[in-house]
């Protein structure tokens, strides 16, 4: 299997590659790679560092970039805002083509997947405007299988065996994968009954919840301004955009913090919303686009008649 970059290169070719091999993952990206190098095209990697350290060996280019450590963004909406500015400023440097080799966390890395599967679905729009060959590869000795199901509906291409990428009859459109995608509690939910839980609540009275529980936790375990704020922004779109009621709920363990915010509404009209930045400072989606790089995580569920945002804060990721 082979990962190569269209031929006619016009926006955004975002492909997902299946490999089960250090061998496989070799074999599909160096040519891809390399093939860039050569045309002296921007080409960047951002692998964990184990796969980087194979890449680096197996091409040994000092042009070839790689996006380690501080250049690595670890929440989605962080990511999004990053990679637009970074292939920004190549186009204007003058880069007519682009190539990025870019893998997406989730749980076979130790991270959660749901925020990140609407990254993949979103990327198809954040990134269109860019004259970009983007490969994502999935290693399927450590990849739930949910999270396989996921990135077959939102990747509008595949890499084939014999190098093309193929039209995936599975993609979805982002719309009608960011609006109907369930997902699953989280775990402090369903083995803890919550130590705070309000009905119609006003903001004043959502935050003075969000403070108490934050100073149950540890200190320095979270920041109790960023769960506020947070909670704040999600009681308030609810109370203002939402329907009633409107319930607040918050856990917390020993390292841990999770608040849900439910009403009867449809939530969000924008599928996008929280990952892109708000058009408008004013914009209703500018504190759920701050709570996304504030957060450990954020989940959004649709029901035929509710809405709900999920906001967790672990400590082990530095209460962010």
């Amino acid at each position: 299997m082979v990962a190569r970059a269209p031929v006619h290169r016009r926006g955004h070719v975002h492909q997902a590659l299946f490999y089960d091999s250090d061998d496989e993952l070799l074999d599909a990206v160096v040519p891809f790679v390399e093939e860039g190098l050569k045309a002296t095209e921007p080409t960047l990697v951002a692998l964990n560092d184990r796969a980087s350290d194979l890449l680096r060996e197996a091409v040994g280019h000092p042009d070839l970039i790689f996006l380690g450590g501080r250049t690595r963004r670890h929440d989605p909406a962080s990511t999004i805002r990053h990679h637009r500015e970074l292939l920004a400023a190549h186009v204007a440097d003058g880069a007519r083509h682009i190539r990025v080799v870019g893998e997406t966390p989730h749980p076979g890395h130790g991270s959660p997947w749901d925020w990140w599967a609407r990254y993949e679905a979103a990327i198809n729009h954040a990134y269109a405007e860019f004259p970009l060959s983007n490969v994502c590869p999935y290693d399927r000795r450590i990849t739930p299988g949910a999270v396989l199901e996921d990135v077959m509906r939102t990747h509008p291409w595949l890499a084939a065996d014999d190098g093309a990428h193929v039209a995936n009859a599975h993609y979805e459109e982002p719309r009608r994968f960011l609006l109907g995608r369930p997902v699953s509690a989280d775990p402090l939910e369903t083995t803890s009954p919550p130590r705070f839980e309000l009905l119609d609540p006003t903001p004043a009275a959502a935050r003075r919840a969000a403070r108490a529980c934050a100073d149950l936790l540890p200190a320095d375990a979270v920041d109790a301004d960023d769960v506020v704020m947070c909670v704040n922004e999600a009681v308030t779109n609810a109370l203002t955009h939402g329907r009633s009621p409107v319930r607040v709920r918050l856990w917390c363990s020993a390292d841990r913090l999770v608040a849900s915010v439910a009403d009867r509404g449809a939530g969000p009209p924008d599928p996008f919303v929280g990952l892109l930045p708000a058009a408008s400072r004013g914009s209703a989606g500018l504190g759920l686009w701050m709570a996304h790089q504030m957060c450990s995580h954020v989940t959004f569920h649709r029901t035929e008649d509710a809405f709900s945002i999920g906001l967790v804060f672990d400590a082990r990721d530095g209460g962010r």
